[in-house]
Parts: C-alpha cells; sequence; structure tokens
C-alpha cells in the first residue's frame, strides 16, 4: 500500500468528480496488485467480497467500539444517515451512471452502493459526523500494470466532524489502513 497525494485522484477522470464537489479528499491509497491488467477491477471486487465480514482482530475491535460509541452518543441513528441528514448520491448521478448498476451494499460496513463501472465504484455513508464515499478506482501504473486504488472523500458536518475526523486519523493511519492494506492485498493474490 502506497499513500499517494490527493492531487492523483483529481487528476484521474473518475466519474465520483461530477458528484462530490461539495466534499474534500481525506485520503487517497494504492494497493499492489501484481499482475494486473486493464480488465481486472471486476475480479478484485470480487475477491474483495469474498473476505465478508471477516476483519484483522485490531480493526475489527476498533469498529465494535466505534459502532457501540456510536450507540451510545446517537452518532449512527436513522435520522442522521443517507436518506435521512443527507441524501444520496444517488439523487446526483447523472443519467447515464442512474442506469449503471448500482453493485451489492457492503456486508462488513454500513456502506451504501452508490454506483459500479468496469473501472471504478462507490459507496457512501452518513452519520451524525460526516457524509462519507469510499471510492475504489483501477488505474494504470507507469509501468502498465493496475492497481485498485482507494480514496475516502467527506463532508464533515460541522465543527463536530472536523474533531471526529481529527480524532480518527490515527486509528485510521496506524491500524484500519495497514490492516485492510494486507487484507485486500492478500485477497488479491488468493483470488
Amino acid at each position: 500500500m502506497t499513500r499517494l497525494d490527493t492531487a492523483d485522484h483529481a487528476a484521474l477522470p473518475w466519474r465520483i468528480h461530477e458528484m462530490t464537489a461539495d466534499f474534500r479528499v481525506e485520503d487517497v491509497w494504492a494497493f499492489r496488485t501484481p499482475g494486473a491488467g486493464p480488465d481486472d477491477f471486476q475480479p478484485m471486487l470480487a475477491a474483495l467480497r469474498s473476505l465478508g465480514d471477516d476483519q484483522p482482530f485490531l480493526a475489527r475491535m476498533l469498529f465494535k467500539a466505534r459502532w457501540r460509541l456510536g450507540e451510545l452518543f446517537g452518532w449512527d441513528r436513522e435520522v442522521h444517515s443517507v436518506g435521512g441528514r443527507v441524501t444520496s448520491l444517488r439523487d446526483r448521478l447523472p443519467g447515464d451512471l442512474r442506469e449503471a448498476p448500482r453493485g451489492p451494499d457492503s456486508a462488513s460496513m454500513p456502506l451504501k452502493a452508490v454506483y459500479e463501472l468496469d473501472c471504478e465504484c462507490a459507496r457512501e455513508l452518513a452519520n451524525k459526523t460526516v457524509h462519507t464515499v469510499m471510492h475504489l478506482g483501477w488505474a494504470r501504473r507507469p509501468d502498465g500494470e493496475y492497481e485498485l486504488r482507494m480514496a475516502v472523500l467527506v463532508k464533515p458536518n460541522g465543527w463536530w466532524g472536523r474533531a471526529y475526523m481529527a480524532a480518527i486519523a490515527p486509528f485510521r493511519y496506524l491500524v484500519v489502513y495497514p490492516a485492510m492494506t494486507r487484507q485486500w492485498e492478500r485477497a488479491w493474490l488468493s483470488r
């Protein structure tokens, strides 16, 4: 896994740009996919889906703690979700994307599918703190091979949302992303 500059995400002609001008790009990562070609995005998504709810122990414990805090403080109530506090990005889709496949909702996270194309997909989540989008894209590297890229786009909900994003940053960088990287790269290699 390699952390990329946010400009690396903005420079590619992803469809996600059309509906997220009011979001900021929080994180951009590239995941190793040795031997990948231009048509391997869907096989990569299938490999990721095969993981199901199986998350590394420490990441699983952090998510459990986060969902518990959300329950205690009411962060994740339906009124704060997509369709509650915020409208879905699906409502912003241009006509051709409205007709495109959505893909399945995430089994392991409360992410809702927005769209899924041959080389990119987007999932969203909203709660009392943020409206966030996980964008996965298939990008050609300078050596001609392809890699999976993940961008996290966020729209914090006021000062509380900005404080929340700052508070969880160390956990994302030190635990969640490294664990996810090992898992996703292993999924690609064992597909």
